[in-house]
């Protein structure tokens, strides 16, 4: 099963998704400048294979839902990510509110 709906942080607009997976659900919070993820992101990837994209990420491990993902500290983060200021240690919904609208 998908989950997709639109979630308000501090007056923003989100998009959560959540992809229900055999022992696992994968958890994304969006908007369309950049997302935070599940452990199942592999920014390494995005940071090596994917680099020329730019891509704004960051990952929380240990998460099972949405406010689990927002609460959590980023363990790692992309280095494009960097421009908005993000780092590990940061708190998911605190690097969202950094984006722009």
């Amino acid at each position: 099963m998908m989950d997709v709906k639109p979630i308000q942080l501090d007056g923003r607009t989100f998009i959560a998704t959540r992809v229900e997976l055999p022992k696992t659900n994968l958890l994304i919070v969006s908007n369309d400048i950049g997302y935070i993820m599940c452990a199942a992101l592999d920014v390494d990837v995005l940071d090596e294979k994917l680099a020329d994209r730019k891509v704004i990420a960051g990952r929380a491990s240990g998460v099972r839902t949405i406010d689990d993902l927002l609460s959590a500290p980023l363990e790692k983060v992309t280095k494009a990510s960097d421009v908005y200021g993000w780092e590990a240690g940061m708190i998911g919904k605190e690097a969202l509110l950094k984006l722009p609208d």
